[in-house]
């Protein structure tokens, strides 16, 4: 899930807190290429009987796809050099909201409407800046309905693309983080499920460790065959409701309503990088 540390818009004790009221017994706080609310996150979980799983959620570029979503789990969110590129990452992204907001203020007066300001936007951020922080200055101002609206409204038609990290790259960072890596929501890359199974095969080759199997993207159908290239390639199954706090009908733990993760695969994680590392998680 996804906290106000980068695109989701509730704190990292408020996400453990609804765990807890949910029964969960555990949650993986996987912000999109930030870790500032990692702590915050255990820390809370201490006091509420939570088990929280430190990751990170990476944009990725691999092939001719852009945007993939690579998940990093029982990472090091503490290593110095990760956090320097994250910071690159987050200069960068910043750069990307000015020229948003700059898009997005030129259809606001071609609406006669005022401009907002990058310092609103800002002002909302915790941790990375991201799209939500423009979309709840919109809606703030009456100029969008909800974030669903504001995404749609201004969002998406000025969006600018945004940095990523090659895909050898992010493979490699999560490993020297002694982590274990899964390629989130895979249907969102392609729905070619020949092309998609090719993927997973040159993934696994460059050391790729598990697919998130059970996410929102997927039918019933879907995550089925998703669970056979798992277990066919040997990777580790992992899932989640991948919560921001602002999707019309997803749900912390259960996402559309039909999500049923055991803990087994929290389990799966831990034994991989005890294996591996020599870590007990």
């Amino acid at each position: 899930m996804h906290s106000s540390y980068s695109d989701g818009v509730h704190k990292p004790e408020k996400l453990v807190s609804m765990a807890a009221e949910r029964g969960l017994k555990a949650i993986a706080l996987a912000d999109h290429d930030a870790v500032e609310g990692i702590d915050e996150a255990l820390e809370a979980a201490e006091r509420l009987g939570v088990e929280v799983i430190p990751a990170v959620e990476l944009s990725v570029e691999f092939g001719g796809h852009h945007d993939v979503h690579l998940l990093g789990y029982l990472i090091d969110h503490h290593d110095t050099a990760f956090l320097e590129k994250l910071d690159a990452f987050r200069e960068s992204r910043d750069r990307r909201g000015q020229a948003i907001i700059a898009n997005i203020n030129a259809k606001l007066e071609r609406e006669r409407k005022e401009r907002i300001t990058y310092e609103e936007a800002e002002a909302l951020a915790e941790g990375a800046f991201g799209r939500p922080h423009i979309a709840r200055v919109l809606v703030d101002k009456g100029f969008a309905n909800d974030m669903q609206d504001a995404f749609e409204r201004y969002l998406v038609p000025c969006n600018v693309p945004k940095r990523y990290f090659p895909m050898d790259e992010a493979l490699a960072e999560i490993r020297r983080l002694r982590g274990i890596s899964v390629l989130a929501h895979p249907t969102s890359i392609t729905e070619d499920r020949k092309l998609l199974a090719a993927i997973f095969r040159e993934l696994a080759a460059k050391g790729l460790d598990g697919i998130e199997v059970y996410n929102n993207m997927c039918n019933i159908d879907e995550m089925g065959f998703l669970e056979r290239q798992a277990v066919d390639l040997g990777l580790v199954m992992t899932g989640g409701s991948d919560f921001h706090g602002i999707e019309a009908g997803i749900e912390m733990g259960i996402g559309r309503g039909h999500l049923a993760i055991p803990y087994s695969c929290a389990e799966a994680l831990k034994r991989l990088r005890e294996k591996r590392y020599g870590i007990d998680a």
